[in-house]
């Protein structure tokens, strides 16, 4: 049987200041996810080359690409001024 914990959604809060550090941040919720990158990118509609080029951080993908991707994940943008804590 499953532990409560393990049913609950995993918090991932982390900045993004480049768009290196959120293809880190996909790549690593897709391996957890044990998701293939083929099989994200079908399940988001979009050619493989899109989950490999967001995966290394390019950043001239298309934004709204992007936010769908990250929707499918489990993963939201939340914005907020520097230097404020989000609890």
């Amino acid at each position: 049987m499953a532990d409560i914990d393990s049913l609950k959604p995993r918090l991932v809060a982390e900045r993004i200041r480049h768009s290196e550090d959120l293809g880190k941040l996909v790549r690593r919720v897709r391996t957890e996810q044990e998701l293939l990158q083929t099989d994200l990118a079908g399940l988001a509609g979009t050619g493989n080359r899109f989950i490999v080029d967001l995966e290394r951080g390019k950043p001239t993908l298309q934004l709204q690409k992007v936010l769908d991707v990250l929707d499918l994940m489990g993963l939201e943008v939340v914005i907020q001024r520097k230097g404020t804590i989000r609890i």
